[in-house]
């Protein structure tokens, strides 16, 4: 344990919301909620003005709608949030090298391995925090600066406390737990405040009649591994008392890479889900490449209609990133499930990342053989051109008009689409409805939320 609380942890204030609100202006101030908007889809994220209606993260959308129907439901844009991502995490590892990314939006921070770690370790202790306070708050009115957006960081002697500082600086402040102070802060707590501790571990400590941590500490390590178990009793009684030792790992490495949809109505034709399971593969390889990995096992995820889960995996001879192979190895792993009453959830992913890939004569074979089917098929069919079928404009999706420049899809139905046009830097813009089909509509990538570039577009 520390005796200077140099470990920062920071967590962007409703991260996805946030982002579409400074990307689009007419919604700044007003709920946002962002997560999946087909019946059975769960929210992601809700903007503060959302959450004042009892509207937060992982609740069902469609229980979301009736609290807040007249939010902003906007589907998300991964790419968006990963261009924000990068800036915040650019700015952290100014500050050390040392930086442990949780997700998109939240990580830890050593700074005794920083640039002020000579600094801090000649400094007394008063200066010492003064001097964790002010990296702090230059680290949040930087990343303001640079992306519009707002972050909560917490400083302690521990990555436990720090998580739990910044818990209590949400939103947009900030908050240090000198070090000595842990169990006066983590008494009051529920139980459910420690990592790792879920709903049935709650339920079994609830039951012994221990609610808060003050409880946890108060009956001991020998009585918390008797409920729990010895490695994970001992961790809980542990973290209690306020002690944690664990270091700031840097770039913790993702050990695997994966998509998953949830379908409104249960699949139960073996042909659709096949199907669905290739679309699942082409998204996961897309994710795979944009990373910059490749994998050696292909994992397929089955949710069936009575809520059981089960996975298949099969591994490969080497690390790959063909889409043709992980294609074919989810549908042979999807061609082995009994789908009898139902499909509820589908996902692929990929385990056993590298960072290369391996030359793969399996994936040249099936790359060769598609290739002669391909022109066998054309040789026989009749030369008839097939229809395309109706664009699909998700809301929020970002879009470029011929004439009208840059703009954000706000709703889409009955062959028409609906337009916002604005950018971050302008103000509310006027809104057009245009065909499905419109030539002079095509999606777009998302703008920078702050630039030198961003008024000259804007006025464009």
């Amino acid at each position: 344990m520390r005796s200077l609380p140099s470990i920062i942890h920071l967590d962007m204030d409703a991260f996805f919301a946030a982002v579409e609100q400074a990307a689009k202006p007419s919604l700044r101030g007003k709920p946002v909620i962002v997560g999946g908007l087909g019946g059975r889809g769960v929210v992601s994220t809700a903007s503060y003005e959302a959450r004042k209606f009892g509207v937060h993260s992982a609740m069902p959308m469609a229980q979301a709608r009736r609290l807040c129907p007249n939010a902003a439901f906007l589907s998300g844009r991964f790419e968006a949030y990963r261009q924000v991502s990068d800036t915040v995490m650019g700015l952290l590892r100014e500050l050390s090298p040392l930086v442990q990314p949780l997700s998109l939006d939240e990580a830890f921070v050593d700074l005794e391995a920083g640039p002020y770690g000579p600094a801090l370790a000649e400094a007394d202790h008063e200066t010492g925090e003064r001097l964790v306070l002010a990296l702090a708050e230059d680290l949040r009115s930087d990343i303001q600066r640079r992306t519009g957006l707002t972050g909560s960081v917490g400083a302690a002697g521990s990555k436990l406390m720090a998580k739990i500082a910044s818990e209590q600086a949400k939103p947009d402040g900030l908050v240090m737990i000198e070090p000595g102070q842990e169990r006066v802060v983590l008494g009051p707590m529920p139980v459910r405040a420690l990592p790792g501790i879920g709903p049935a571990t709650e339920q079994v400590l609830r039951r012994a009649g221990l609610n808060t941590v003050a409880d946890l500490a108060q009956a001991g390590e020998s009585e918390l591994v008797q409920l729990l178990g010895r490695a994970h009793g001992a961790g809980v009684h542990q973290m209690s008392i306020g002690l944690d030792d664990r270091p700031v790992v840097a770039d913790q490495d993702a050990k695997s890479v994966s998509v998953e949809d949830t379908f409104e109505v249960d699949l139960a034709d073996r042909d659709r889900v096949l199907r669905e399971v290739e679309v699942l593969a082409a998204r996961c390889v897309r994710r795979l490449r944009a990373a910059g990995r490749s994998g050696r096992t292909v994992v397929l995820k089955v949710r069936r209609f009575d809520f059981s889960t089960l996975t298949r995996s099969e591994t490969l001879r080497g690390p790959t990133d063909d889409e043709a192979v992980i294609i074919e190895t989810a549908r042979r792993l999807a061609a082995q499930v009994d789908i009898t009453g139902g499909v509820r959830l589908l996902g692929v992913g990929v385990a056993q990342l590298a960072d290369y890939t391996q030359e793969d004569l399996f994936a040249q074979a099936l790359r060769e053989e598609a290739a002669e089917h391909a022109e066998a098929e054309d040789e026989e069919a009749e030369e008839e051109p097939e229809e395309a079928g109706p664009r699909r404009w998700m809301p929020g999706q970002d879009v470029h008009h011929a004439e009208l420049g840059p703009g954000w899809v706000q709703g889409s139905g009955v062959g028409r689409v609906t337009v916002r046009f604005e950018t971050p830097w302008s103000g509310p813009g006027r809104i057009r409805t245009f065909a499905v089909d419109d030539p002079a509509l095509e999606p777009a990538r998302p703008l920078p939320l702050r630039g030198d570039e961003g008024p000259e577009e804007a006025g464009a």
